[in-house]
């Protein structure tokens, strides 16, 4: 769900970008190490609770719960999801960390995101934003930075500094709300947000987005079954809401090429780019692939289930949660050519088994390079390891009593790599965990 882009003082392209061409020089993804070592039970530093089992070396905090008070005593929402840290140039000693809620009922129910500036009064999903003491890795400061939406599940940081919140859903008027979703919507760091719809970004379900730090292009994945890879060229550089083109992904030669079974790790595909004529179709509201199928009319690729998305130097790494021949996912490279429509696209991963990956869904890259995956599987869920090998390692564990099934959800690197912040989507958990990296 969730994805995490790159800009100056956001985790992704202050010195790590340049290690990231590493990824995926060798293809055995069927053993599986202990980059860190065993995982074992931790009790939290500041509450004394037993939620994660890690490596030893490891630690964290437990903060943001949902119900808990935020600063001017309102609850915090539920469903914790997608998220992005941000230095402050005003705080110096904090970090900002801003947090989806993929609420999906009716604002005034338990657990909704109420703000003073609501985009649609009916609805109850939105975001929260955290600023975190860098020492001692705990909440000073908490609001509500984005209400009135649906279903926040991921989005991704900006070069420029704003979080990008998607709405993974198209409903509208007829689900009884008061204005149509299924957009995305932008998000300063530092003070609540005025909404606004981009909707010449797509009205579909969306999940993530990543930035190409150099274009200013917007990567798109769909959370659907079947699903596009989308790109939004915006008509001025980090300026969202002044539109722009929505395109999605098609292989060259090969129209409607299917993705979701019999793929070979490494080989690269070219791959181009057909324009979404109409992005924001009224039809969205009860066809939630409208924009779907508008590409693939003109050839485009079909994918499943596509989730987190980070980008890199000029690569884009996108998740398949459930892709593959085993349907348990696949995680997917897309290199993009500098002033050309042409690019390339390769399979990076797909899970053999569920023992190796169960449903990846929010990545992120940490130290080394290495790739940090959530699992949103169906038992047992962790956050695994990628390493530049070409191995998989688990990393951590969700062992909250009674919620140890639930999805990780919105993994996210500290601008200066030291410290991961990941969430428990229920019961609604948000930890800071650092150590031996």
């Amino acid at each position: 769900m969730q994805s995490v882009v790159a800009g100056a003082g956001v985790i992704g392209f202050e010195g790590l970008t340049n290690r990231l061409k590493l990824f995926g020089q060798e293809k055995n993804f069927n053993g599986e190490i202990s980059l860190y070592g065993a995982l074992s039970p931790k009790a939290s530093l500041n509450t004394g609770e037993t939620f994660l089992a890690l490596p030893d070396g490891f630690q964290y905090t437990v903060f943001g719960r949902s119900d808990s008070p935020m600063t001017n005593n309102q609850p915090t929402p539920i469903l914790h999801d997608g998220m992005a840290v941000f230095t402050s140039g005003s705080l110096p000693n904090s970090w900002v960390l801003i947090r989806n809620h993929e609420n999906s009922n009716f604002a005034g129910s338990v657990g909704a995101v109420s703000g003073t500036t609501p985009y649609d009064a009916m609805a109850a999903g939105g975001t929260t934003t955290l600023i975190i003491d860098k020492t001692s890795r705990l909440p000073t400061d908490s609001f509500v930075s984005l209400s009135g939406t649906v279903r926040n599940c991921a989005g991704g940081a900006t070069p420029w500094r704003t979080w990008i919140s998607c709405e993974e859903t198209t409903v509208g008027a007829s689900n009884g709300f008061a204005k149509p979703h299924g957009y995305c919507f932008e998000v300063a760091p530092r003070s609540p947000s005025t909404p606004v719809a981009l909707t010449q970004m797509g009205r579909f379900k969306h999940e993530a987005i990543a930035v190409d730090k150099t274009s200013g292009i917007v990567y798109l994945t769909e959370d659907n079954n079947p699903a596009g890879f989308y790109r939004f060229i915006p008509n001025r550089y980090g300026d969202l809401a002044a539109g722009g083109r929505l395109q999605m992904l098609t292989v060259s030669g090969r129209q409607n090429y299917d993705t979701r079974i019999n793929q070979t790790i490494g080989t690269r595909i070219l791959a181009s780019w057909v324009d979404i004529p109409n992005p924001d179709p009224a039809s969205a509201e009860t066809n939630q692939s409208a924009v779907f199928e508008q590409g693939f009319a003109l050839g485009g690729a079909v994918f499943t289930r596509l989730e987190g998305c980070f980008a890199g130097l000029d690569e884009i790494y996108f998740t398949s949660t459930n892709g593959g021949n085993q349907g348990l996912g696949q995680v997917w490279k897309y290199e993009a050519r500098k002033k050309s429509k042409f690019g390339y696209l390769s399979l990076l991963f797909e899970s053999p088994n569920a023992q190796v990956f169960d449903f990846p869904d929010n990545l992120c890259f940490g130290t080394s390079g290495n790739l940090f995956i959530c699992e949103d599987g169906s038992t047992e869920n962790y956050i695994k390891i990628l390493t530049t090998r070409g191995v998989v390692s688990e990393f951590a564990k969700n062992i909250v009593p009674n919620f140890e099934s639930f999805e990780l959800t919105g993994c996210t690197f500290s601008p200066d790599l030291k410290t991961l912040f990941v969430n428990i989507q229920t019961p609604g958990l948000t930890f800071a965990i650092w150590g031996n990296w």
